[in-house]
Order: structure tokens, then sequence, then C-alpha cells
């Protein structure tokens, strides 16, 4: 069995030239923005398309935050906003301006983040090779994914690869940890799930548990760990080939008051809103029903989260995650590059205004309101004895105070030699970076990875020579001792020759 080294990463190869000259062409096209601002000779007028995006995030404050009028005038102003200023572009003779500069500030976009793109050295996952399951035991969920197991034949073939499948009686309430540790009692070597994020939690627990080998079918709604293994989510019977060809890594595994979860766990409002009957049927109008005491502090409970050393107080929305989350996007869903840190990812939101609204809709996650961090442990109390929470999408009631800790590479997951990868997400832009790039200030991951390579060479050579020298050492006081017995034997044999 041996050890490979697989990019699950999709991230090419960059050069420092190639970034280097993606970022001179991220500031050039800004230039070109300046320029157009400038050629337009309205330059204020050019900039009321930012006055507009605030708005329009003020507004989107008012209409989740406030009921009744207050909410009505805060959806118009969100529509209004940016129809106006179009509007006033068209009017003005502007907008061939608006359209250029919206153009080369999209470009400048997109090349400072291909520039750094190139800046994160592709990581590999280390995996390794195994031999086929003897008594894999898979458990599905029928109704998962709005029937994806019987829509691609899971069950039928998987048991042409030899697996046992368990589907769950999702009418008897089921207890999926309970079925897998039956199947581990009758001799299972491999457990697998086609099923929610929730089941494949708790079944991966069990396998934690006795070392087993786990397995996963992207045969769930949204499938965000099968996802960031690197599955292919629009074909869940392609994750049988774990069974077939399948290489194994190690992974991290979430753990929340002694239950485990293998992607978020969600406190403050997403946690309130699922708490509530009408929510599945009803999501859009629940959520707005009970936004506005949520955000303006009337209801749910009052959390405080301590995240490492540093404390948080009064969040209105605190996810923590099995390892951190990159997000592009403001609020985006985001994807986790890694799922072997060893951390959680903390994502903590509190926007009391609507100017701290119309700031995040400018500055997206470097807003004043959110707060990202990284931790081993993080502890979340409340005001209540209860604290809702949501555990990779399942509603539950935790008594105070909630512990979130990580459970590092403890996951012997099997995978297919050959998936698709993670999809890829985009940095956020950092314009301070692109341009100590651009001036050539910025060294490239690889050039640290050479010389860390280098460096540990290095210290591995010296610590072959201090082995060699200690073994010469060694060796030396072995000669010197056997020397010392032969002198010392031949002196006994000379003493007893003389005494005779």
């Amino acid at each position: 069995m041996n050890a490979t080294r697989a990019n699950d990463e999709a991230v090419p190869d960059g050069s420092r030239l190639e970034a280097q000259n993606l970022a001179r062409l991220a500031l050039l096209c800004l230039a070109g923005v300046v320029a157009a601002v400038v050629a337009a000779g309205q330059w204020l007028l050019l900039l009321l398309g930012l006055v507009g995006i605030a708005l329009a995030g003020a507004g989107l404050w008012w209409a989740v935050a406030h009921r009744g009028i207050a909410r009505v005038c805060g959806a118009l102003l969100a529509l209004a906003a940016p129809v106006a200023v179009l509007v006033l572009y068209a009017v003005s003779g502007l907008w061939p301006f608006a359209a250029v500069a919206l153009g080369l500030w999209v470009a400048a976009l997109a090349s400072a983040r291909s520039a750094l793109r190139r800046l994160r050295a592709p990581r590999g996952r280390r995996s390794r090779s195994v031999r086929p399951p003897r008594r894999p035991v898979l458990i599905m969920n029928p109704r998962s994914g709005g029937g994806k197991v019987g829509e691609h034949g899971l069950v039928e073939r998987a048991e042409a690869l030899g697996a046992r499948v368990v589907l769950l009686d999702l009418d008897s309430d089921p207890d999926p940890a309970a079925l897998a540790r039956k199947a581990v009692a009758e001799g299972a070597d491999l457990l697998g799930v086609a099923g929610g994020d929730g089941t494949q939690a708790l079944v991966a627990a069990v396998a934690a548990e006795h070392g087993l080998p786990f397995m996963v079918l992207s045969a769930g709604t949204r499938n965000h760990f099968a996802m960031d293994l690197g599955l292919d989510r629009d074909d869940p019977a392609a994750g049988l080939d774990a069974l077939t060809h399948g290489v194994e890594i190690r992974v991290d595994l979430g753990e929340v008051a002694g239950r485990p979860f293998v992607n978020t766990v969600s406190f403050g409002t997403y946690a309130e809103i699922v708490q509530s009957p009408e929510y599945r049927d009803a999501k859009a109008a629940t959520a707005l029903e009970r936004l506005p005491d949520l955000l303006g502090g009337e209801g749910g409970a009052r959390l405080t989260a301590t995240v490492g050393a540093q404390r948080l107080e009064e969040p209105q929305a605190l996810l923590v995650s099995n390892n951190p989350y990159a997000l592009g996007d403001p609020l985006g869903a985001g994807r986790r590059p890694r799922l072997d840190g060893g951390e959680l990812g903390v994502v903590a939101v509190r926007i009391a205004s609507a100017a701290q609204a119309a700031e995040l809709a400018l500055r997206g996650e470097r807003a004043s309101g959110i707060t990202t961090l990284t931790a081993r442990r993080v502890t979340v109390e409340a005001d209540t004895e209860l604290i809702p929470v949501a555990v990779d999408g399942e509603a539950l009631m935790l008594p105070q105070p909630v512990v979130c800790t990580v459970r590092p590479g403890v996951l012997r997951m099997r995978v297919p030699r050959h998936r698709p990868g993670a999809p890829y997400t985009a940095p956020s832009v950092d314009w301070r970076r692109v341009v100590r790039l651009a001036f050539g200030r910025t060294s490239l991951p690889t050039d640290k990875n050479q010389a860390d390579g280098q460096q540990a060479d290095r210290k591995q050579a010296d610590a072959n020579r201090g082995d060699t020298d200690r073994g010469d050492t060694r060796r030396a006081d072995t000669d010197r001792a056997d020397m010392n017995r032969a002198d010392m034997n031949q002196a006994d044999k000379n003493q007893e020759q003389s005494d005779a």
C-alpha cells in the first residue's frame, strides 16, 4: 500500500512572472476606471453608483429588520436605488463612461483574483492506496435529495460490487448510528452513507470510533461534505468507485456537545428560525416574520461566544465549521480548501443598523459587522438554559454552555482515486497585496515551500550526519570495550600461567 500525493485543490501552478503580470494588469484596469471617471468630467455623478449600492443595502436591512410601512419602504429603496442610478446615467449621457468603468472594474477584479490565486501554492492531500473492502456496509436514505438513491440505482450498483445495503425506514424514526454499530458488530470492514450531511456525521462518528474506513455517496440535497471531498455531486454512483479503485485520506471531524458534525453548527438567527414548525412548509414567510425580532434583539437567546482567547458579544448569527470556509463573496456559501487543517472556522455577524448594512454592501466580508476567526475550541453561552442550534441543518436545543471542538484526522475517508476535485473558491481581493505583487515585493508560496524544503533537507542531512557521527562514536566505544576485554582476558591468562 503506497503513499501518494493527490492534489485535491483545483489550483494551477503559477509562476512569479504570471502572477506579477496579472497584478500589473489589474492595476492597469484600475487606472482605466479612474481615467473613465475623469474623462466623464462629472466624477461625482459617476460615484453615485456607490451611493446606490449603499442605499440598496440599507433598504434591504429595513426590509428584513422591520415590519409594516418600514419594510415596504425598505424594499422599495432596495429596488429603486440602483434603478435610479441607471436612469440618471442614461439621461445625463454618462452611461458609456459608466459602462466602460464597470467593465474595467470587473476586469481588474478578475485579474487581481487570478494573481492572488497563483499565490496559493497547490496543497496536496496525502492519500494511500488500499485494498478493496471485503464486507462493506452502506446505509442509504431513499428519500434524500429527492430520491437520488432510486434515481441513480445506488442499491443495485452497490450490491453488484459486493456491498450490503441497509435502507433507512423513515417511518420508524431510524437511528443511523445504531445501525452502523450493528453492522460493525456483524463484521463490517467499511461503513458508508448515501444521504444527508446529518446522517453522514452520525455514521462517520461510529467509523472513527472503531477505526474503520468511511465513504459517502453524494445523494443528499446539498452535499457540502461530498463536494469539499472532491466527489462528483451530479453522479452519486461515481462514488462507488471507492469500493474498487479507492484511496484513503485522513480528514477531521467536528464535535458539538458530544455530537459529531461534518460541516457546520449554526447559532443565532438561522438556528432560531429553523426551530419553527412552520419553517419546513413556508421558509421565506417564516424568516420574514421572525427576523425583525431576532435582529432587533427582542426575540431569541442572547449569545456570547468564546473563540480561543477572543470573546464575541451578542452576535446575531454565528457559524462554526469543521475547518474554515474560504468566502469569496459577502456572506457567500464558500468552500473549504481543506478538511484536514485541524481547526474550526468561525464567522460571526452583527449588523445593528442600516449604516452597517450599507457598509456590508460596499465592503463585503471586510465589513466591521463580520468577524472571521479560527480556533480549536469554541464555547457558546446564552441568557437561556437551552440554546437553539442547527447541526448540519438539523434543528436541536442544547443546554448551555455549548462547546464545539475538532478531532483532527480521525476519519479514514475512502474516496475514488479519480474524482473531479473540490471546486475552487477565488480569494477575496486585497489590493495591498496586489500592489506589492505588481512591484515584486511578494514572494510566491512555491518559493517559500522550496526554501522550507531546502532547509528541511539541510536539517535532515545534519540529522543524518549526527546519526552517522553517533554511530561512529558508538562503534568506536564498542571497539575500545572489546579491546579492553581482550586485554583483560590476556592478563588473566598470563596470571594463570605465572601461578602455575
